[in-house]
């Protein structure tokens, strides 16, 4: 089986910076995109920003300049460096990894998700 678990999260001023990780742990060949999605109360929940195995990223227009991702693939852990956060950051934080995984010897891509961390931004 794989877990992913995050930490990090925590209650900050409007302007301040966090840093959330997940690692993932378990019966892992390798790990293609990372990802970091968002949920605020009564809404869907939403992507922050992507990395693939090769370091490209991808961000919502909503955090560009101010969240960075990162990964580091020998520990099989994801990042996401939050600056200069804001009220509307305030959501739960959930880690996403496309897990490669043998199963009866063949390969395949299985999706999975972390339980989620509370991100408070208060003004």
């Amino acid at each position: 089986q794989v877990q992913l678990v995050e930490s990090g999260g925590g209650l900050v001023q409007a302007g301040g910076s966090l840093r959330l990780s997940c690692a993932a742990s378990g019966n892992i060949f390798n790990i293609n995109a990372m990802s970091w999605y968002y949920q605020a109360p009564g809404k869907q929940r939403e992507l922050v920003a992507t990395i693939s195995s090769g370091g490209s990223a991808q961000y919502a227009d909503s955090v560009k300049d101010r969240f960075t991702i990162s990964r580091d693939n020998a520990k099989n852990t994801v990042y996401l460096q939050m600056n200069n956060l804001k009220p509307e950051d305030t959501a739960v934080y959930y880690c996403h990894g496309e897990i490669g995984m043998r199963v009866r010897g063949v390969l395949g891509y299985y999706s999975y998700w972390g339980q989620g961390t509370q991100v408070t931004v208060s003004s």
